[in-house]
């Protein structure tokens, strides 16, 4: 049985603000050292999965760059292995871009056919969990099923965000409720990975798709499918979480310095790959003080790091403090300088004496972004410049690229829940 993964990486993010301003989600570091989808990507491989399509669409330039020919996760092979499809045009029409997941798929079923694919599992490019992809597939083989969708229970509260199903006692799925708005329709949450038979898949997108084209899984494929074929609910019991905004990221970030996190880096029989940089080892100097923090390769720590996450080549400076914060890439943080639960994008300059997270204004919600920014996180876009004795309040975003003098009408204060 010939199985091929298909992983949706085209989506804007807009969630992320500026994390996924200049990247797609699917490429925002996290956890120091990797990119979302290394996990994704890991699951595959540890899964015996070798025939990868990752579907790019919105800024893929990041993710062609880090995933490239596949070689970190063992992809770069003659046969198989991993391709990046982007949108493209054809016979002169005018469609290009995906108009959702379903469509995307189906603009590129023509890899499935050179694959010569038997079975096609779905997945979000955008999440972080372990899962054994193997096991799902026997299940949809013993339930000779057309269709298996990998769900797990959510607390009442947040059916809402989810896609919920209703399963009898053999696992087969009943009913489908889109984010639905009442609490009585069960926990049991899609987790947006799907096993589709090939042919049943290709049938269900093709027909009509002029007239009436299926363009998304969970809106259009999933329903119609649930009611004429056999279709099946896999329970999954692990740590899987979507990164999707600001707060969910951050939050992840901080959990994954709990000791007994659900989320294990450290096992050596499921590794999580990635592409790495050639850095030297992190270097520590005489003031330095870290404690209940990640702090990846190449970074230099002079001053004091307490439960934060530090990305390749950051640098922190004599009498900086970086406290529950998540620090990208080649960060320089300067003298004396607070940083106080934010993310800090790559490249940022942090001036000596700035304060990031200054206040207690925590539930001063962004003004122009509320609905993004309202747990008292702050965040700074790439290769921003903050200058020397600022100090940034809660819910604050600040741009990527911004040089000083846009810090100028603040007069060295930025109040919660602004933008500069």
């Amino acid at each position: 049985m010939k199985v091929v993964a298909m992983i949706m990486a085209g989506g804007a993010g807009t969630r992320l603000t500026v994390l996924s301003e200049k990247r797609a989600k699917p490429s925002v570091p996290f956890a120091g050292k990797y990119r979302i989808i290394d996990f994704t990507l890991s699951n595959c491989v540890n899964s015996n999965i070798y025939n990868i399509a990752v579907l790019t669409q919105y800024r893929p330039h990041s993710l062609n760059e880090h995933i490239g020919i596949g070689k970190p996760w063992d992809l770069d092979r003659a046969s198989g292995g991993v391709r990046l499809l982007q949108p493209y045009q054809v016979g002169g029409g005018t469609q290009v871009w995906y108009r959702g997941t379903a469509d995307a798929v189906l603009q590129n079923f023509d890899y499935v056919h050179e694959m010569r694919a038997e079975r096609v599992l779905v997945l979000g490019g955008d999440h972080i969990y372990k899962m054994d992809y193997a096991s799902m597939l026997r299940f949809h083989e013993e339930k000779r099923a057309d269709l298996t969708v990998a769900v797990m229970e959510v607390p009442l509260e947040e059916t809402d965000r989810f896609g919920i199903m209703s399963v009898d006692d053999e696992l087969r799925i009943s009913a489908f409720h889109e984010k639905p708005k009442e609490r009585d329709k069960g926990n049991l949450a899609s987790m947006g990975i799907y096993i589709f038979n090939a042919d049943v898949l290709e049938e269900r997108l093709r027909a009509g798709a002029e007239e009436h084209p299926d363009l998304d899984f969970g809106k259009h494929v999933i329903p119609e499918m649930i009611r004429d074929f056999r279709s099946f609910a896999y329970r999954f019991e692990g740590y899987w979480v979507d990164v999707g905004t600001i707060d969910s990221y951050w939050e992840t970030s901080m959990a994954l310095l709990d000791p007994n996190s659900k989320l294990e880096l450290y096992d050596d029989t499921w590794p999580v790959r990635t592409r790495s940089q050639e850095r030297p080892p992190v270097k520590l100097g005489p003031q330095a003080r870290i404690h209940n923090s990640l702090v990846a390769n190449g970074c230099i720590i002079r001053g004091q790091v307490e439960r934060s996450v530090l990305s390749p080549g950051v640098y922190v400076s004599p009498g900086a403090v970086v406290r529950e914060s998540v620090v990208m890439n080649d960060a320089w943080i300067g003298p004396g300088a607070v940083l106080d639960k934010v993310v800090v994008d790559k490249e940022v300059v942090v001036g000596s004496g700035a304060q990031l997270g200054f206040g207690g204004d925590f539930d001063v919600a962004n003004k122009l972004g509320p609905d993004k920014l309202w747990m008292g996180v702050s965040v700074f876009g790439k290769g921003a410049h903050i200058p020397s004795n600022v100090r940034i309040g809660r819910n604050v975003l600040v741009n990527a690229s911004v040089e000083e003098e846009a810090f100028s009408p603040f007069d060295g204060f930025v109040p919660s829940g602004e933008t500069v």
